[in-house]
């Protein structure tokens, strides 16, 4: 990308959408955090705290699709304003403690429609209405390294504030952070008809891109292998903190990892923005999942230390959502950027189903055979099936006849 090109970037919109991206990314990736405090107050079993994460995941998924079509006809700004909202009434919630539902309801329901309203494809849409196509994978990809930013700064801050005043009052302090979220959302208001890209947009309705969209099979392959990333990165958000424990690792490793996971997933984010700007999307996609099959393998096999702990740690944060940027411009490449909240937003629901199966899968199968193995094994065997469905996918825009091109 030439200079001129990045000096044309729309960087108030760019700022403050990834600093919405780190507010909302930050505290539900810190919340492995939380379950040994929680279960140890409370008496819950793992199975408990995972159902919670699990319906959070399955929630965000499934509320994200239907609030990127509420951006993409009434305007990003609102949207991520009830994002805010919405994510600190359920981390209020989930502070009372009183009983397993608020735990299901706040944590669950509510902080997962948050970060459904307010994260990754809320704000990435938002990006490709005001960015050239030559400079979407960038965008995105400085984006995405925001989530990474604040996965990397919400690890020790949680943990420190869950050391000074308890699990509770720390999700209390995370809910007043999170109505910064509505005062950083002005600059992204504009709906899909706004935007410097607009004019060149394909005029359709939702159900037609729905249609169009189900009807091509690189979208459903796409679709397919999102899942995928999800099963993988929150079993580990949720379970690799106990994990580390019920292996012997000192806690304080598994604050150092997850850290580590965030700042190198920065590195790994900005990263796959500048290489899928460059090279085939669908081949590097697979890659990053054939690379985060041979980690986790090795990790199992080779002896576990603290040393171990931190090289896996580096090696996933650099895999760990540098699936987004190719993904998402796949998403924009395909059907352009008029639907891409709901269209994107489609793809990242299969993304939540599989986060909800991997958090769900890794407490209940935990509590029945005592190891978290056979969630390990099941991931490893997931991402050699992503690396063959992404291989095919077609880079290129959908077909679609001459007499309904925009004139």
């Amino acid at each position: 990308m030439t200079q001129a090109a990045r000096q044309s970037l729309p960087w108030l919109i760019i700022a403050a959408g990834s600093i919405i991206i780190m507010l909302t990314f930050g505290p539900r990736s810190a919340m492995g955090f939380f379950q040994l405090p929680i279960l140890t107050d409370t008496g819950w079993d793992r199975s408990t705290f995972g159902l919670a994460m699990a319906i959070q995941n399955l929630c965000w998924g499934l509320s994200q699709p239907f609030f990127g079509a509420i951006a993409d006809k009434y305007g990003t700004g609102r949207v991520l304003t009830l994002a805010g909202l919405i994510y600190a009434v359920g981390l209020i919630l989930m502070s009372t403690g009183h009983s397993i539902a608020a735990l299901h309801i706040g944590g669950g329901v509510l902080v997962g429609c948050g970060v459904g309203a307010g994260s990754l494809g809320t704000v990435l849409a938002a990006f490709a209405r005001n960015v050239t196509p030559q400079q979407r994978s960038l965008a995105f990809g400085i984006g995405t390294a925001a989530g990474s930013a604040g996965m990397f700064l919400f690890a020790p801050l949680t943990q420190g504030l869950i050391s000074a005043y308890g699990w509770s009052d720390s999700l209390v302090y995370l809910a007043v952070l999170m109505l910064l979220v509505p005062l950083l959302a002005y600059p992204l208001r504009g709906n899909a008809a706004s935007g410097t890209q607009s004019q060149a947009e394909f005029k359709q309705t939702a159900g037609e891109a729905l249609r169009e969209a189900f009807g091509h099979q690189s979208y459903l392959l796409l679709v397919s292998g999102f899942f995928v990333c999800g099963f993988q990165v929150a079993f580990i958000t949720a379970h690799f903190p106990a994990y580390l424990g019920d292996i012997g690792i000192d806690a304080r490793y598994a604050v150092i990892a997850m850290a580590l996971i965030g700042f190198f997933n920065i590195i790994g984010s900005l990263a796959a923005g500048v290489i899928a700007q460059r090279y085939s999307k669908p081949y590097f996609l697979a890659y990053i999942y054939i690379a985060r099959s041979i980690a986790v393998t090795a990790f199992l096999l080779l002896p576990q230390t603290p040393l171990s702990v931190i090289v896996f740690a580096i090696v996933m944060g650099l895999l760990w959502l540098s699936t987004v940027p190719p993904t998402n411009a796949l998403v924009a490449i395909m059907f352009g950027t008029r639907h891409l909240g709901m269209l994107g937003g489609i793809v990242f629901l299969s993304h939540q189903v599989g986060s909800f199966l991997g958090v769900w899968m890794g407490g209940f199968l935990y509590d029945r055979f005592g190891s978290y193995d056979v969630v390990w094994w099941l991931g490893v065997a997931l991402g050699i099936f992503a690396a063959i469905v992404h291989w095919p996918i077609a880079e290129k825009p959908v077909s679609r006849p001459l007499a309904a091109q925009p004139a």
